[in-house]
């Protein structure tokens, strides 16, 4: 039986690359999607912020494995066969944008109210007064904990591993199904995503610190 070597290291290396590619999908769809459940949350219509929290209940309040196995295998059943890239990017895609949507209504919640009457006064509409006066503040608030959760969905990419996608865990699993060397194995696999969620846990704390703000509270089921 052959050892651990750097033609391994290599290929964990290189399933860090699909790694890279789920996790900006999900961070960007999950960044798209979750601007509608902000917008959604602040509504006026009654109907409209319930259904957007029901929203979020569910998928803060479901396992993210479960969330893609109805991706994957849920749709499968329906006549709808997806490759696991797109599978595990529509599940991290909704369970991502279920989180932005509380971290980005708390942000607009944080703005103190007399900005929404002043802006009101100016004669501006409820698109504009979130356009120009709310979002650009609420953003600044906004940012540490955004980038603090793209830690999260890298990390969470993980669990696409159980439905076939040949990123670091799955391929640690293969490397360890021939040498039966686990701790060698992931830990090399866990140290590659050491090297790509530090960077962003550090941005995340340099724009706490820049900003001078505190994170806004959102609710985790």
């Amino acid at each position: 039986m052959r050892e651990f070597s750097f033609l391994d290291v290599w290929q964990l290396i290189q399933a860090a690359e699909w790694t890279v590619i789920l996790s900006l999908l999900a961070f960007i769809g999950g960044g798209l999607v979750g601007v509608a459940i902000t917008l959604m949350r602040i509504s006026r219509i009654s109907i409209v912020r319930r259904i957007a929290q029901l929203y979020i209940l569910v998928l803060q309040g479901t396992p993210l494995l479960i969330q893609i196995f109805l991706a994957y295998f849920g749709l499968a059943l329906l006549g709808i066969d997806l490759p696991p890239i797109v599978a595990a990017a529509i599940a991290l895609t909704a369970y991502a944008s279920a989180f932005f949507g509380e971290i980005w209504r708390g942000a607009v919640e944080s703005i103190p109210k007399p900005q929404w009457e002043g802006s009101a006064s100016l004669g501006l509409t409820r698109f504009e007064q979130i356009r120009y006066v709310i979002a650009p503040q609420a953003m600044r608030v906004a940012l540490p904990p955004t980038v603090g959760f793209a830690v999260q969905i890298v990390k969470n990419t993980s669990l696409a591993a159980i439905i076939g996608l040949t990123e670091v865990t799955r391929i640690a699993q293969f490397i360890n199904n021939v040498l039966i060397d686990p701790i060698t194995i992931f830990g090399t696999a866990a140290a590659i995503y050491f090297a790509l969620c530090f960077p962003l846990s550090v941005l995340s704390r340099y724009f706490e610190r820049r900003l001078h703000v505190d994170r806004p509270s959102f609710k985790s089921f």
